[in-house]
């Protein structure tokens, strides 16, 4: 081995020593891995399940949608759920600009709360795009400018298309809960909007959907009040399922809950009095209808149309009222013949 260095080797021994070490390769730094920081002034409120559970409900409305606006406005379009995010409402309001239309889609639940709306959005470019195909273009490829403002007329379509938009949903809830739009209307100015707190958490999808010369993003904002019913009747669906399934003792008692929230009609017959026609047909105000009964005589009680209770005719706060007296049974109904035309029931 030769003890004579060459140029190069004395080149990068000087620089080494300037650098202060010894010559030796110079061990490459470990990156450090990035932590996403948590914001202890405001705790998460949904679990990563949950919001993995909101990512595929909005893949399975992707397809939906994307197999409907293919045949309806004649195009190829692609939609994908980007992220699912839990925020503040006041950060996805601030994104919205002075000009943007805001969709508020109110929402009926099984239980018929009153609940927020879910606030729609999509970018001015999509919407400008789909509404000239509807009109029989094929999509403006024109960047539109920052101070661009809906027509009266793409206002109307813009109503047209969101009956698409939001008749997907109730088919990709259809797994979890009973979901459909009970109404919607649109929202022109996104400063105004207050029925959602600016502090409020809320669940952000961002869908981007890409079509022929237009691409852009479709925003869904779910207010945490709305989940969190929504969740909390998924869960109590799971509960009861589950008892179901494990065969329990108190089934029964699960069985009634159900229904005891169903409507039942009820009404209270007075009596029954027959009249020939030609006396039904010369009735005029202020005639009297014997019932052949006395005031003080008990009423019959129907619930859904079937005979439950006798009762007593009364006041309770000053309306008209009755006293259940007695409990009608099956055997002590008597079988009622087939009314005629002419006959009269007073209720």
């Amino acid at each position: 081995m030769s003890d004579v260095l060459s140029q190069s080797q004395i080149d990068m021994l000087l620089n080494s020593m300037k650098e202060g070490n010894s010559g030796a390769a110079k061990p490459e730094e470990k990156k450090e891995k990035e932590y996403k920081k948590y914001d202890f002034y405001s705790p998460k409120k949904f679990t990563r399940e949950r919001l993995k559970i909101l990512k595929g409900i909005h893949d399975n409305y992707c397809r939906i949608i994307v197999s409907q606006l293919n045949g309806i406005l004649r195009m190829n379009c692609e939609i994908e759920v980007i992220s699912v995010e839990e925020q503040r409402y006041h950060e996805f309001g601030n994104s919205m600009g002075e000009n943007d239309v805001m969709v508020l889609l109110y929402m009926k639940l099984p239980d018929d709360s009153k609940n927020p709306p879910i606030v729609f959005h999509i970018s001015q470019l999509l919407v400008t795009n789909m509404i000239d195909r509807m009109l029989g273009g094929e999509g403006d490829t024109a960047e539109l400018p920052v101070e661009y403002t809906y027509t009266d007329i793409e206002l109307a379509l813009y109503q047209k298309l969101l009956t698409y938009f939001s008749g997907a949903i109730k088919d990709s809830w259809k797994n979890y809960i009973s979901l459909s739009v009970d109404h919607r209307r649109l929202e022109q100015s996104p400063s105004m909007f207050q029925e959602i707190g600016m502090d409020e958490t809320i669940a952000i999808i961002m869908l981007e959907m890409r079509i022929p010369n237009a691409s852009g993003y479709i925003s869904v904002c779910i207010p945490g009040s709305l989940l969190t019913n929504i969740f909390s009747i998924m869960d109590k669906r799971r509960n009861v399922e589950s008892a179901y399934d494990n065969g329990i003792a108190n089934s029964r008692e699960i069985i009634m809950e159900k229904l005891k929230t169903s409507a039942l009609d009820m009404r209270v017959q007075l009596a029954t009095a027959k009249l020939d026609f030609r006396d039904v047909y010369s009735l005029k105000v202020d005639d009297v209808i014997d019932l052949n009964k006395s005031k003080h005589s008990d009423v019959r009680v129907y619930v859904g149309g079937e005979p439950w209770y006798d009762a007593k005719l009364g006041v309770h706060k000053n309306s008209v009222a009755v006293k259940l007296d007695q409990r009608i049974e099956k055997e002590e109904i008597e079988p009622e013949t087939e009314k005629k035309p002419e006959e009269v029931t007073v209720e």
